[in-house]
């Protein structure tokens, strides 16, 4: 259930990548290619983008389809962005909260989307809720699994947990308690892309002096993407592309490797 996509490079217009692509996250709400779980998502969509000079996040977000908002066309032809994050969402419970619950969520200059679900919500990880502060709980944008793991992963990154180890031990420990869990997370702060595979397809496509995407599945056939294995963390900088394990618990989000590509476009 449900798609996303997070891409850092040089500003463009959101509809380069979102929509004009033959098999973009546009085209995905309806007609998914690598979605194991569900075959529509009509039940919200979201971007969030970075305007130079801001290191804050806009957002756009909507409980219904997104082919069905006639306003998004024009935000995504006009607005240009060199960092954005996206998705469209199939929820769990459908009607869940409404536009609260479509991704991304945000939190100072992050932004975070969930692609997967927590069987037995929300009894399953009732064993984590004593991790979060009261206030934080408190505070949960939407009443669902998505919005308490993006809790989990928040308190993390605010106690300076880098965002690929945030990510990682929040999986893992959902995982231990709720084991069938689809944990497919992705994260951006505008410089950094962190992304786990964990239950659903997860691809990249970096192209050096180009552009880095990370997503649910490749937006075109171009045969440069590369899927991400099961049960692997991404770290992703303008500079490019590293893989490991989630189990090892400790890759370096702010390093990417020597050969990496510098700053790189989103089309």
């Amino acid at each position: 259930m449900c798609r996303h996509l997070a891409c850092l490079g040089p500003e463009e217009p959101l509809g380069r990548l979102l929509v004009e692509p033959a098999h973009s996250l546009y085209r995905q709400s309806w007609a998914p290619r690598r979605q194991r779980y569900g075959t529509v998502n009509a039940d919200g969509f979201g971007v969030g983008w970075y305007a130079e000079g801001d290191p804050q996040p806009a957002r756009y977000r909507r409980a219904g389809p997104v082919w069905a908002d006639p306003s998004f066309a024009d935000l995504a032809r006009v607005v240009r962005t060199g960092a954005l994050l996206a998705a469209v969402r199939d929820a769990t419970l459908a009607g869940a909260d409404g536009e609260a619950a479509a991704a991304p969520f945000a939190a100072g200059r992050w932004l975070f989307s969930h692609n997967g679900a927590i069987p037995g919500w929300p009894q399953a990880v009732a064993s984590l809720v004593p991790l979060l502060p009261a206030a934080d709980l408190l505070s949960l944008e939407a009443r669902t699994d998505s919005a308490f793991v993006w809790a989990l992963v928040l308190h993390r990154l605010r106690s300076g947990t880098p965002p690929g180890r945030a990510l990682a031990e929040t999986v893992l420990q959902i995982a231990e308690a709720a084991p069938a869990a689809r944990l497919n997370l992705l994260l951006t702060d505008g410089e950094t892309i962190a992304a786990t595979a964990w239950g659903d397809s997860l691809s990249h496509l970096s192209e050096p002096g180009h552009r880095v995407v990370v997503a649910s599945e490749p937006y075109d056939d171009d045969p440069r993407w590369q899927d991400v294995p099961d049960r692997t963390l991404l770290v992703a900088s303008r500079r490019g592309v590293t893989l490991a394990p989630v189990e090892d618990r400790d890759p370096n989000p702010a390093e990417a490797p020597a050969s990496a590509s510098p700053k790189e476009p989103c089309t």
